[in-house]
């Protein structure tokens, strides 16, 4: 693989199960990758191999750094530490923290980016809230208000808020749009673009939906049997090429 000056994020060596072939690649700033294949066949895996929440099987992954080069992670703090974040598939068992209010749901991972000196500057974390309210189009009743009283789209929105808070180079998004209305969906999509655009972030998101990948994705990678057998560039994505992909029917990976 040839350096790039966009490399954000480099892999090697991935293992995703015994026997089969170790993954190498790179993610690239400013662009957003779909992550595809049939329900249990390594790409789920691989999006937690990323995201430091599970082994990479002996590989390795790094971040790249303007000013230390490639620094490798193992974990998912550490991840986060490095910029690399994580929006799990199920926000309700995972993701949200159901008898807390909005503000601290939204602002319980970056509490000391708005601490001086240990000490939380609620001003400066409700006003980033707001900030990502108006960005994202959240509806809620107040920062106090029970994050429960929320509608399944708005806290979904509350917890992409979370992570832009954390300022990050890299967005492993988990099916980010399951079970939300489709003016939601929208709304995600135009978020997803702008901020692969706008601020240069790279943007992983695994889908069931072929349609969100063929809308939002610049291309997409194809897994099947724990393994990546194709990746479509946004020029040749069409819905019946990436179903073929994901039955194994399309072309190999070059």
């Amino acid at each position: 693989m040839s350096p790039d000056a966009r490399e954000v994020l480099v892999y090697e060596n991935v293992v995703l199960a015994p026997g089969r072939a170790p993954l190498s690649g790179a993610l690239l700033a400013g662009e957003i990758v779909g992550f595809a294949g049939l329900e249990g066949h390594g790409q789920e895996e691989f999006l937690l191999t990323l995201a430091g929440l599970r082994k990479t099987g002996g590989g390795r992954i790094a971040v790249q750094n303007a000013d230390r080069g490639l620094a490798a992670y193992a974990d998912h703090h550490a991840a986060a530490r490095h910029g690399v974040v994580y929006l799990p598939r199920d926000r309700r068992a995972t993701g949200i923290f159901p008898v807390l209010p909005v503000l601290d749901n939204f602002g319980l991972p970056s509490m000391r980016r708005f601490s001086i000196a240990g000490i939380l500057d609620r001003k400066r974390q409700r006003e980033a809230l707001a900030r990502y309210t108006e960005f994202l189009s959240i509806r809620h009743p107040g920062p106090g208000a029970p994050i429960s009283a929320l509608s399944g789209g708005n806290q979904q929105k509350v917890l992409l808020a979370r992570l832009l808070a954390l300022e990050p180079r890299v967005m492993l998004l988990n099916d980010p749009t399951r079970g939300v209305d489709l003016a939601t969906r929208l709304k995600f999509y135009a978020a997803f673009r702008d901020l692969a655009r706008e601020k240069n972030i790279a943007l992983v998101v695994l889908s069931t939906e072929i349609e969100e990948i063929l809308q939002v994705c610049d291309r997409v990678r194809i897994f099947h049997d724990f393994s990546e057998t194709a990746v479509i560039e946004k020029k040749d994505m069409t819905m019946n090429g990436v179903i073929a992909a994901m039955f194994a029917q399309g072309s190999p990976t070059p």
